[in-house]
């Protein structure tokens, strides 16, 4: 069984029910609230028809609560999170807490991204602005039986509009403090009869909220530009064809840290000349010796083409895009040299094809078939290399603030030049990705009465890799000494009277021999305790240890993963006014290969690497992949409207077995599997109209989200046992409210104030940030207040995060500072006034 928390499942549905039980003789047959469409299920149904748990954002709502992108949709949805971690392309889209994808282009999201159709297969291609919204859904829950691979935690599907039947557009103009000015503008109209058009074009700027202290720059900002355009085509009454171009670009300069806790090595940093801002996460400044460089470009071709069989609809949604980012960034985040670059080139190519098969209005079922093909090729080279202070700042920290080790310890080498830590030593990788995937799905809705609806779906899913990572170059000489075998030979010789420390002379000392040269009770035979070998602290700076290209003998660098999942729902119309369904499925998503410098042998691997002639100096182990990841949810629900509103709600028991778990770990990527991350939950989604002129709106989220296996989770002394602790980042209660009043005032002016309120209660923002460090709690007003005229006079004022409520994003160990941790702050109050105009 799923559910482990039997007594709080039993309870949310025993309040289920009864609200059913007590909402059905109450609910009005008159009821006027305006239907809202979806397509959730890839069939055209009204939100309230539709038997899942689904949350709708519609065009009005985006244009009054002023939301700019997918980042702000989450202060509207309350069991959607996206934060943007260290650069503007790492996004990480979470639905009930389940989600990872960003920080590894190895990886890609559990969150599908869908927009007009088209799979994003990466965060970085779905950030940019958005453009002439229709809607956006949050499908919350497992959905790879329609929307196939990287679906396991749920889908984001972004509408936009059709071009218009008659000639129009729009132009609008966003100023706003800290320098930010958006630009907007759109039209379309008709060409010929059967043929229509539409163009759009923005540009968003601003100048950050962050302060460089070194040289007196911002960032934090926005930099974007992005045009679109479309024709849409009916050339005959069963035949319709959609043709979507879209280009974007950003060149920012982000992220911005805060320190939350300057460990052990401040003084080694200050005694090299560097400064930061000690533990004042919310300071919104800081030292870096340049700007982070962030440049992304986003470009892509899709054609949709639906064909009238007159009892069921072809469809067919071709793409082909194109992602690429360019990054560097002063990771140490102080204004000493200690790390001088962090590059990375990123390019995605990507094909798909969607082909699908659906009935129209049967009277005693309804059915779909499809097949969704997937093609991607990714290329990712970066480098990491030593600024012109690493040298001394190691030797500090190696001399416990006293310099001179490391030039001690090269003379002892054999009097090796001063090249332990030099200026530019570092490392080169080149890592990609070649993947395949094809689905097959089918879903029936058998309706075995006026009321109810049993839906039965079945997907399978083929998902190929080839993978690989390369090293050419690594001039890291410090990380490749192995300092177990060194200090051990030192030792050995001094006390054997110079004998070399082979196998055939090692019965010349007992194993206890640490005791018999009076340095302890201590078994010395493992090589690794202090008093045995006083070089192991050394081993504590060797970031960048060396590395085995694959693939290889041994490793082939390729996963071949396939799976059924399935959907089963039984759906139950109460009256007109009230549907109830219960339900259950499951999602899938394919191995994830480890693309970062992290990449490394698996245990299990290291004597066939060695046996093979393949080991380097020092090798060191972790992961190369994390295995497939399967999700499972049982889901019960209520969709009522009623005179004055609608209510939502969904009590849900959710779990991923295999959880592919991405973790910092200082210069790189831990990717892992958890044994089993779960949830049970409880949603509601409710709007309530007092009179025609106020609109109440209450969403919330609550959740026990656990990891209920994860033993060998990436910790900062080493592997931790996670296991029956809460996932970091997840918050157990999320609240969203609002308010928005209209009115139709004198002269053909209409007005409206809209508030709304985001509360998400205390969690951890990272697994191995201590526990007493690193906290988010999220409080946040937004408001707006405008005014539209008949002659298509817009304007609108609006303020976001209006009490300047301070939380973090995100935290992380600080590369090459153990002890050190930094956190991503939240944007600070904005504000500003929007004039749009309609022709």
């Amino acid at each position: 069984m799923i559910i482990k928390n039997r007594s709080a499942f039993a309870t949310m549905l025993g309040c289920c029910i009864g609200l059913t039980l007590t909402s059905a003789n109450v609910f009005a047959q008159d009821f006027v609230l305006e239907e809202i469409l979806v397509t959730a299920t890839k069939r055209q149904q009204t939100l309230q028809e539709t038997p899942m748990a689904v949350s709708v954002t519609s065009a009005d709502t985006i244009e009054k609560a002023q939301i700019l992108d997918i980042i702000d949709l989450q202060t509207v949805v309350p069991s959607l999170r996206v934060t943007q971690l260290q650069t503007s392309g790492n996004t990480n889209f979470l639905i009930r807490g389940f989600g990872n994808g960003a920080n590894n282009p190895g990886i890609e999201p559990s969150v599908g991204v869908f927009i007009d159709g088209v799979y994003r297969s990466r965060s970085a291609a779905a950030i940019g602005d958005l453009p002439n919204l229709q809607r956006i859904e949050v499908l919350r829950g497992p959905q790879s039986t329609l929307f196939g691979k990287n679906a396991s935690a749920g889908v984001i599907s972004v509408v936009t509009a059709l071009p218009g039947e008659d000639f129009g557009g729009s132009a609008k103009v966003t100023f706003g403090n800290y320098g930010q000015t958006i630009v907007k503008g759109e039209i379309s109209g008709p060409v010929t009869d059967s043929l229509g058009f539409g163009l759009s074009a923005s540009s968003n700027k601003s100048d950050g909220y962050f302060d460089n202290l070194s040289n007196g720059s911002e960032f934090n900002g926005r930099d974007r530009f992005g045009v679109r355009g479309q024709l849409y085509s009916t050339p005959s009454d069963r035949l319709s064809l959609r043709l979507i171009l879209d280009y974007d670009e950003l060149d920012e300069a982000c992220c911005g840290v805060g320190n939350i806790i300057n460990g052990a090595t401040a003084g080694a940093v200050a005694g090299v000349g560097g400064s930061l801002v000690p533990e004042n996460t919310f300071s919104r400044s800081g030292f870096v010796n340049f700007n982070p460089s962030n440049k992304v470009k986003n470009s892509g071709t899709s054609l949709q083409v639906d064909y009238d069989l007159e009892n069921s609809l072809i469809t067919s949604i071709t793409s082909i895009r194109n992602v690429t980012r360019i990054e560097d960034a002063d990771v140490d985040f102080t204004s000493a040299d200690i790390i001088g670059t962090n590059f990375s080139d990123t390019d995605i190519d990507t094909f798909t094809q969607e082909l699908r098969w659906s009935s129209v209005g049967g009277e005693k079922m309804d059915w779909m078939i499809g097949a969704f093909f997937f093609d991607e090729g990714v290329t990712y080279d970066t480098s990491l290399r030593y600024g012109s202070d690493a040298r001394l700042y190691a030797d500090l920290l190696a001399g416990q603030g006293v310099p001179g080790s490391l030039a001690t310890l090269e003379a002892a080498l054999g009097g090796l030049p001063p090249v332990l830590f030099a200026e530019g030593a570092g490392v080169v990788e080149n890592a990609g990705q070649e993947n395949t995937a094809l689905s097959i799905f089918g879903q029936m809705d058998f309706y075995l009465n006026e009321r109810t609806t049993l839906t039965l779906g079945v997907n399978f899913t083929q998902d190929e890799k080839d993978a690989f990572v390369r090293q050419p170059t690594n001039t890291d000489v410090f990380s490749s000494l192995d300092f177990i075998q060194i200090g051990f030979a030192q030792l050995f010789s001094a006390l054997t009277g110079g004998q070399p420390p082979i196998p055939a002379n090692f019965a010349l000392f007992p194993t206890q021999f640490g005791q018999a040269q009076g340095l302890s009770t201590v078994d010395c035979s493992a090589l690794t305790g202090p008093l045995c070998n006083p070089l192991l602290p050394f081993r504590a700076l060797q970031p960048l240890l060396p590395f085995v290209d694959y693939p290889n003998a041994v490793e082939n660098g390729n996963s071949d993963d396939d799976d059924v999942t399935w959907t089963a729902r039984v759906a139950f119309e109460v009256n007109d006014d009230l549907n109830v369904y219960v339900s259950a499925g499951t999602g899938f998503k394919a191995t994830s290969w480890n693309l970062s410098r992290d990449s490394r042998i698996f245990p299990a691997d290291l004597a066939a690497i060695q046996a093979a002639g393949l080991s380097v100096n020092n090798l060191g182990t972790g992961t190369r992949f994390a295995r497939p990841e399967e999700s499972t949810v049982f889901e019960i629900g209520l969709k009522a409207r009623f005179e004055k509103g609608a209510l939502n709600v969904a009590i849900f028991d959710q779990r991923i077995e295999g959880f592919q778990s991405n973790i910092f770990t200082g210069l790189g990527f831990n990717l892992a599997n958890a044994g089993e991350q779960s949830t049970t939950g409880f949603e509601f989604d409710g709007t309530y109209y007092p009179n025609e002129n106020l609109q109440l709106t209450l969403a919330g989220t609550w959740m026990d989200p656990v990891y209920d296996s994860f033993v060998s989770a990436a910790g900062v002394l080493g592997p931790e046992d996670l296991s029956g602790t809460a996932p970091a980042g997840i918050h157990d209660l999320s609240v969203v409210a609002s308010a928005t009043y209209t009115k139709e005032l004198a002269n053909g002016w209409q007005g409206f104030a809209r508030g709304n309120y985001l509360f998400e209660d205390k969690v951890r923002t990272n697994e191995n940030v201590p526990a007493f460090a690193g906290f988010r709690e999220v409080s946040v007003i937004n408001a707006s207040i405008g005014m539209s005229h008949d002659n298509g006079w817009d304007v609108i004022v609006w303020g976001r995060n209006l009490t300047d409520d301070d939380y973090l994003l995100s935290s992380a160990p600080v590369p090459f500072q153990a002890g050190s941790f930094l956190g991503y702050a939240n944007a600070p109050r904005t504000y500003g006034v929007t004039v749009k105009k309609d022709f």
